[in-house]
């Protein structure tokens, strides 16, 4: 598989102009060379904008609006909030290492049917079927374990950062911080300010 990518050029009239093959394709060919693992770049035939990413949008559109998606509205939902937060980058890293955890597992499985059907695992979809469901439960217990420790290696993440921030403001006069500087006391201790209010 060559490293340089398949340069498809967009035209204002949406049509998509492949130049290996000089010839117009459709957005169902374009998710043929993604199923393909064959590199490519679509760009704008007039700015030469890289338009790759809103094409993939355009197809994970279409296959989630067949009967079968992916995605359910909560976790669209829950996405959508994540952009503007603070923590959009750590999102985006988080989900692309699960899928990349996620196509470890599915390499194994395939890796695995290879020993059962020979040197083509995928004779047909009945058969690839019939391993992912025996090894269901297996991937299931194995993707649960691999998100607990996910979200054990957050809560300490967060704790650290939380014992981080309390080091970094521990010298500054804001209250809840830990800190001696600006509390208030007794008569004659630290931090107290101003006179002492005449009796009436």
């Amino acid at each position: 598989m060559s490293d340089t990518p398949r340069i498809i050029k967009k035209y204002p009239n949406r049509r998509l102009y492949d130049t290996a093959t000089s010839t117009y394709i459709t957005l169902a060919n374009v998710k043929q060379l993604v199923l393909e693992q064959t590199p490519f770049q679509v760009i704008d035939a007039k700015t030469n904008d890289d338009l790759t990413r809103n094409i993939l949008l355009q197809i994970i559109l279409d296959e989630e609006n067949s009967e079968a998606p992916m995605f359910s509205s909560d976790m669209l939902s829950q996405m959508i909030r994540f952009y503007g937060n603070a923590m959009q980058g750590m999102m985006g890293n988080y989900l692309e290492k699960n899928i990349q955890t996620f196509m470890g597992i599915q390499q194994q499985l395939q890796d695995q049917s290879r020993s059962l059907y020979g040197s083509s695992p995928m004779v047909n979809t009945e058969a690839w079927n019939q391993i992912v469901k025996m090894q269901g439960p297996a991937v299931q217990s194995l993707m649960s374990g691999y998100l607990e420790q996910s979200a054990k290696m957050f809560v300490d993440m967060q704790q650290q950062m939380q014992k981080q921030t309390q080091n970094m403001f521990s010298g500054f006069p804001f209250p809840g911080f830990g800190g001696t500087s600006g509390t208030t006391g007794t008569s004659g201790t630290a931090g107290t300010t101003g006179t002492k209010p005449e009796e009436k």
